[in-house]
């Protein structure tokens, strides 16, 4: 049992630490969103405020997503500002009717090969973006358009003198550096101290000492004046077909970025699991609050959630709290966000877009599932890069189908009984993505603290994105100490993949 005076000083630390992950990154995903700087604070607020207290993840902190910034662009771009605020209303609508409706667990069946392709897409077009703010530029509303425009920031560079774009990628790269080697050599006491906030802080330092004359975030004097609430007019045009379709992305891209995440954090800890459907639920609360006050969409955001967990949060107090820590600074100092470089931010986000692409993700897919998912991966990347981001997602989705297709007609079978005080879990057939929730519904609902036997004897085939569910699955009950002992399908002429999937099972079971 933990200390609640313990617990208390523990969240409290890690608030600050989440706080100063945050702010930057508050700032710095609406101007890659093409918004001012103030919804993103806005939002982030709500994300510790609202969210914080009705998580159904205790530990996972919510705020803006660098991974919805190239959707709310080109949204603002085609629709304008004034049409997010009603979107955001009807997003957060659906996902409380999701969160109410149990279907929390369909998004985890969402193929991992497309949504890190998705992530990786939407990485490489931040920084294509961002390479223009670091010049001092402003980016253009697509990848192919950014790659071409770059000639011309490039030499906005050059003049008879040193112009002001040279003097903004010159701190921009001075942010950039002190982040990285921040990042690589800080010492061990200042271990908690994040790389974003020394880039950001060496910047602005920098700028404010020798006055240089390149572009600061704009924050007003108040926030309230920021606050813009949905008008009749704009309500009304929520029938337009485009509007329609871009509501649904961000309430399904929002909802899936969420839940992966927070499955993601419940594999850091050993604490209280994640309810889905409840998380759901509260980011449905959080995105309908910003579509109300004007701000930006909100996700469960895997990076201030791992800076929460390193830092040794206990409850959802580190989260409530981080939010009250961003509604302070900008209720008492506005000012000192007034002077951060824009072309800082554009570093962090670059960092950012970079650490979304994640190679590592294609090193694992291709090691324990193969060339297919990898492929699908791939073309969804393209795709987004190419085309946009609904036409990337969705090519990569039917791509998955098409993977599966051939073993839908066989069904899977799932038995569980109690034998000899143990639990023996049977499959049988062909388990894929559509199996996700009765997998996950049959493992999480499991006793506690008892032997698990999973036998795959009759078992033919298994896609990656089942195998995965299952592989998170057992990571973290033996991590908690459960016992788990895996037998592998018996027959040779299985599925050739099956093999190679249940050895992995056993090596992460011992």
């Amino acid at each position: 049992m933990i200390n609640n005076g313990s617990a208390l000083s523990r969240d409290l630390a890690s608030s600050v630490v989440v706080f100063l992950v945050a702010i930057p990154l508050c700032l710095g995903i609406a101007i890659a969103s093409g918004v001012p700087a103030a919804m993103g604070l806005i939002s982030g607020i709500v994300g510790g405020l609202a969210v914080g207290l009705l998580a159904g993840s205790p530990l996972q902190v919510s705020g803006p997503a660098a991974g919805l910034a190239v959707i709310v662009f080109g949204f603002v771009e085609q629709h304008g500002i004034a049409m997010l605020g009603p979107v955001l209303l009807v997003v957060g609508l659906l996902q409380i009717v999701a969160g109410f409706l149990r279907i929390g667990s369909w998004f985890r069946a969402i193929s991992p090969a497309v949504v890190h392709g998705m992530l990786a897409g939407i990485g490489i077009l931040i920084i294509l973006g961002q390479i223009h703010v670091l010049m001092g530029a402003k980016p253009a509303a697509g990848g192919i358009e950014n790659v071409t425009a770059i000639d011309e920031s490039v030499r906005r560079l050059t003049g008879p003198n040193v112009t002001n774009e040279a003097l903004a990628l010159l701190v921009g790269l001075i942010a950039l550096l002190a982040m990285v080697c921040w990042e690589k050599f800080r010492p061990r006491s200042l271990s908690l101290v994040p790389g974003a906030l020394v880039g950001v802080a060496a910047a602005t330092i920098l700028t404010t000492t020798l006055a240089l004359p390149i572009a600061r975030v704009d924050v007003p004097a108040s926030l309230v004046d920021s606050i813009s609430f949905p008008t009749a007019g704009n309500m009304a045009q929520l029938v337009q077909p485009g509007i329609i379709l871009m509501t649904l992305m961000i309430a399904v891209i929002a909802s899936a970025e969420t839940l992966l995440s927070a499955a993601a954090v419940d594999r850091m800890h050993d604490g209280e699991r994640t309810r889905f459907n409840k998380e759901l639920f509260a980011q449905g609360v959080g995105n309908g609050l910003c579509g109300l006050l004007g701000a930006l969409p909100i996700t469960g955001v895997i990076v201030r959630s791992s800076a929460n967990i390193q830092a040794g949060a206990r409850t959802r107090t580190s989260a409530i709290l981080h939010g009250v820590w961003i509604l302070a600074l900008v209720a008492l100092l506005p000012g000192v966000l007034g002077m951060v470089p824009l072309t800082a931010l554009a570093a962090v986000l670059l960092v950012t877009g970079w650490r979304l692409i994640s190679l590592q993700h294609v090193r694992h897919l291709f090691e324990h599932h193969g060339l297919v998912p990898v492929g699908i991966w791939a073309v969804t990347v393209a795709m987004v890069v190419l085309q946009d981001l609904l036409v990337g997602v969705a090519l990569g989705l039917a791509l998955s189908i098409l993977e599966i297709l051939p073993y839908l007609r066989r069904k899977l079978v799932i038995r569980h009984a109690e034998i000899d005080d143990e639990i023996h879990v049977r499959l049988r057939g062909a388990v894929t993505c559509k199996d996700v929730p009765a997998l996950l519904s049959t493992f999480e609902g499991l006793p506690d603290g008892r032997k698990v036997n999973i036998i795959g004897k009759h078992l033919f085939y298994m896609d990656h994105t089942s195998a995965e569910t299952i592989s998170e699955w057992l990571r973290r009950e033996t991590k908690s100490g459960r016992i788990v002992e895996i037998h592998p399908p018996r027959a040779a002429a299985r599925h050739p993949r099956l093999k190679p999937l249940f050895d992995r099972f056993s090596a992460e079971a011992a």
